[in-house]
């Protein structure tokens, strides 16, 4: 299938992702002078705005983009948690799934983003970021009830994402449990991962750091292409995994694949940004995206270069936001026009 044709088939497929839920804030305003109380800047706020944030993102990119999603996780008894569920509802996304941990808030990251203009050209920084969050595994409860409704959910689904922000919610036990039913219903398995679960995926059929994460995992610094590949294939190998795909900024994609033949392909994706304005949430539409394709029997270079051009898009507006079926159909028709 060419691009076209495998993003028309995103649409109706159908995954559950499972993972961290986080609500993002942001508070925009102008800076232009410098508190007399001390050596800070004075912000004047603007516009304040929510987004989804964490498993939520990936969730509402896959919506975005015509699937149909179960979201599993967990948000605190709080007026952050009732409202990240309502805009979840909003936008389509099932939300059963998702379970109330009295003992702990719902993930909430505030951004505070400036304005300054001591130049004539005005520019947008984030000057300081509000985490309000528990980083201690969910109660044994909830922790049943996660597994459960995973369980429940995978025979029906086309494919599954692990969407891992090392908040609690994701635990070796859930990870192995979703596995070995995943495989038993071939149904694929994609993990954005962080490095406190990463050794626990193993048999999973993708994952999908970035370059920082996959060298720190194996104790290697990413540095060049023969450091990349041996970076590249230890993860393979330990893991026993289909395929890898290491995200790398500005340096676009990196998909390694084992053969039938215990070979290891691997292909350099370029990057298809124009401009990078922010990579905040740029790794859960990679994801979002690459599981999609996969869920719609695309091959494993077919998913990644549609994931790649979907990241592109992402990292050009500020802050976490939901690729659409036009956006990326006319990234696909740049594309060609500029192969």
């Amino acid at each position: 299938m060419n691009l076209q044709a495998v993003l028309k088939q995103l649409k109706g497929k159908h995954i559950v992702i499972i993972g961290d839920l986080i609500l993002d804030e942001y508070v925009w305003g102008d800076v232009n002078r410098i508190s007399p109380e001390a050596p800070v800047p004075v912000l004047e706020v603007t516009s304040e705005n929510i987004r989804f944030g964490g498993a939520a993102n990936p969730a509402h990119n896959a919506v975005s983009l015509g699937g149909r999603v179960d979201l599993i996780g967990v948000i605190g008894n709080d007026e952050n948690g009732t409202t990240l569920v309502g805009m979840l509802q909003d936008a389509g996304i099932n939300t059963e799934g998702i379970c109330i941990d009295l003992s702990r808030p719902t993930s909430t990251k505030t951004r505070v983003i400036a304005r300054t203009s001591h130049t004539s050209v005005s520019t947008h920084q984030q000057i300081v970021r509000i985490d309000r969050e528990s980083k201690v595994p969910a109660n044994d409860a909830v922790q049943k009830q996660l597994l459960e409704t995973a369980l429940d959910c995978i025979p029906c689904v086309d494919a599954i994402i692990f969407e891992d922000y090392d908040k609690g919610v994701v635990s070796a036990e859930l990870i192995q449990a979703v596995v070995d039913r995943a495989r038993k219903y071939q149904k694929p398995v994609v993990v954005d991962p962080k490095v406190e679960n990463f050794w626990n995926y193993t048999k999973v059929t993708s994952i999908t750091p970035n370059q920082k994460e996959a060298g720190t995992v194996v104790s290697q610094e990413i540095t060049d292409e023969s450091s990349l590949i041996s970076v590249g294939k230890e993860i393979l190998d330990r893991l026993e995994i289909e395929s890898l795909l290491i995200t790398r900024g500005e340096q676009g994609m990196s998909l390694f694949q084992r053969n039938y033949d215990e070979q290891v392909r691997i292909d350099h994706i370029p990057t298809h940004a124009r401009e990078v304005f922010d990579v905040t949430g740029a790794g859960d539409t990679v994801v979002a995206v690459f599981a999609l394709a996969l869920a719609a029997q695309a091959n494993m270079l077919d998913a990644a270069r549609l994931s790649n051009l979907a990241g592109g898009i992402v990292v050009g507006e500020v802050g976490c936001v939901a690729v659409t079926q036009e956006q990326l159909s006319q990234a696909i028709h740049l594309e060609a026009q500029n192969a």
